[in-house]
């Protein structure tokens, strides 16, 4: 069974469905065909964030975007450092 895709719209009225007109979340999840627990966490997710709930497809919250940046940088880093201790290594063997 392949797993469905909401948009972020699709979601957005959703939770405007339990938060602004009072549905219960049990009732909306059954009208939506979602399960109970999705259609929480939609809940929570735009409650935490409501600017940023939901990106969508290949976007990332800012924060996201630069923790990914700064991991990319450490990568690179580490690299030039295990190639300045390799040639280090090679031109001390090499003065002996």
């Amino acid at each position: 069974m392949e797993r469905r895709k909401f948009s972020r719209e699709f979601k957005l009225e959703a939770v405007k469905l339990v938060r602004e007109r009072g549905v219960a979340v049990a009732q909306a999840a059954r009208d939506l065909d979602l399960h109970v627990n999705v259609l929480r966490k939609w809940v929570r997710e735009q409650s935490a964030d409501p600017q940023q709930a939901f990106p969508g497809h290949g976007q990332m919250k800012p924060e996201q975007l630069e923790i990914e940046k700064l991991r990319r940088e450490v990568a690179k880093l580490k690299a030039e450092r295990d190639i300045l201790k390799k040639a280090a290594a090679y031109f001390a063997r090499d003065s002996i």
